[in-house]
């Protein structure tokens, strides 16, 4: 893994996602898109697959293609997003879902940026009022 100055933030599934499905996209998704033309971000291992997951979902429901959900998984391979090789340290996301009322995979966003010492970027209000409990920087909406 890279050192923090070259990961400036976390990036979770919320905001990855906004950038798929038009209705969920802000300017401040945008600007957090943009943003990693200059910048990369750093995920837990999980998000690859809670992404996939939601892009199954999406066309299960028809709201997108199968063609779209491969040119989107393509794009986001072409981005500066690293997706952490250390994993989880489960007795982190374990405390920090404990506290601040998370679920394991919102938790092991937060317990990344922590652990970084770098903003996360976030949709989920929830994990928002987590990540500023916790005294970690947020961006996004």
């Amino acid at each position: 893994m890279k050192g923090a100055a070259e990961l400036p933030f976390v990036l979770d599934a919320s905001v990855t996602l906004a950038w798929c499905f038009e209705d969920e996209t802000t300017p401040e998704t945008d600007a957090l898109l943009n943003r990693l033309a200059e910048d990369a971000a750093i995920t837990p291992t999980l998000w690859e697959l809670e992404v996939v997951n939601v892009l199954l979902l999406a066309e299960r429901r028809g709201l997108i293609t199968e063609s779209q959900a491969a040119r989107f998984v393509s794009l986001l391979t072409q981005l500066p997003i690293h997706v952490d090789s250390a994993g989880a340290d489960m007795g982190a996301v374990l405390a920090a879902g404990r506290h601040h009322g998370l679920t394991g995979y919102d938790a092991a966003y937060l317990v990344l940026a922590e652990r970084e010492g770098i903003p996360l970027a976030t949709l989920d209000a929830k994990v928002r009022a987590a990540a500023q409990a916790a005294g970690v920087s947020v961006l996004g909406s």
